[in-house]
């Protein structure tokens, strides 16, 4: 992009119940962006909200021509979410960030520059944070080192769907159609030339977290299965270690019969039943694996939208 052309830029931001919260991220926002060279788009994907978030948007797309507000018809999660606004955007960029305050806005004209520059990707990743717990930092970091030693697809530890990207790189990514997204890693996939910028996250504008731990549970779930097919190898590998064991056991048993021995061996029913226990433990374990990669399938295959849209505003008209 040159730098002497103003560019289009979006500024895809899902929103899920953030009543008194939306109307001041969009101020702070635009404190940051009203000054830079760029034609703004502010795109509020609202994600099935169920307080007054879809009035305040509606409000906010009444006084600012430049808001368009694409309401889903439920929640379909933060990924469904920042699809829908991806697959809306037109501009020559496009930035993703949330509207609870925890992506610092003024962070965009540096990742806007470094897009100029002709960098497609540029990342956002999240510092150390002290005020995580030691639980959920200790769980994040497993999770990043364990997606990262199965899969061939490198995601930053601490990288966040706060992210600046070329309009290249958002029609890659749209080119992806899989219903079960993990945004991270697909961007990371797609291997365009990338930058990373350091930010600290900041508290909350208000409200709490959307995401429980069974939300963060799917979403690890879906990028492990979604990147990775080491669950089934690992299976294969434990079958593998039991035949072993079992001729090493057929040796030992023949070794008997051979020296004249047979009247040694006594039948343990403890031995038995440990061995059946670790095989019967084994087979269900990796017949689970195999489980869900077919149920994956099953959801591939129906080729289901991954989110609905109930209205679409912009310029104060659906």
């Amino acid at each position: 992009m040159s730098p002497h052309q103003k560019i289009s830029v979006d500024l895809v931001i899902p929103v899920f119940n953030e009543a008194g919260v939306v109307t001041q991220m969009h101020a702070h926002v635009r404190s940051v962006v009203d000054g830079l060279p760029y034609a703004f788009t502010f795109i509020y994907v609202d994600d099935g909200s169920s307080d007054s978030t879809e009035g305040e948007l509606a409000a906010l797309a009444g006084t600012d021509e430049r808001v368009r507000v694409i309401s889903l018809s439920r929640n379909f999660g933060h990924q469904a979410a920042l699809t829908a606004g991806l697959d809306a955007s037109r501009g020559d960029a496009v930035v993703m960030l949330d509207a609870d305050g925890q992506h610092p806005p003024e962070m965009i004209p540096q990742m806007l520059d470094l897009i100029v520059q002709g960098y497609d990707i540029v990342q956002g990743q999240r510092t150390d944070d002290a005020r995580l717990g030691r639980f959920k930092k200790w769980t994040s970091g497993l999770f990043y080192h364990l997606l990262n030693f199965i899969s061939g697809t490198r995601v930053l530890p601490g990288a966040a769907d706060f992210r600046a990207m070329s309009r290249r790189a958002v029609d890659a990514l749209k080119a992806m159609p899989e219903y079960h997204r993990f945004l991270r890693g697909m961007v990371s996939w797609i291997g365009f030339k990338s930058a990373i910028l350091l930010y600290h996250q900041e508290e909350r504008a208000g409200g709490a977290s959307k995401y429980s731990f069974g939300k963060m549970f799917r979403l690890a779930m879906d990028a492990i299965f979604s990147f990775s097919l080491a669950p089934l190898y690992v299976g294969l590998s434990l079958g593998g270690i039991l035949l072993l064991l079992a001729l090493a056991e057929m040796v030992y048993v023949l070794s008997f019969w051979v020296t004249g021995r047979t009247s040694n061996l006594a039948p343990g029913w403890s031995s038995l039943m440990f061995v059946i226990l670790i095989v019967g433990g084994m087979l269900m374990v990796l017949l689970g694996f195999i489980g869900v990669y077919v149920g994956y399938i099953f959801q591939e295959v129906k080729r289901r939208p991954v989110y609905l849209i109930k209205s679409d505003t912009e310029n104060g008209k659906e």
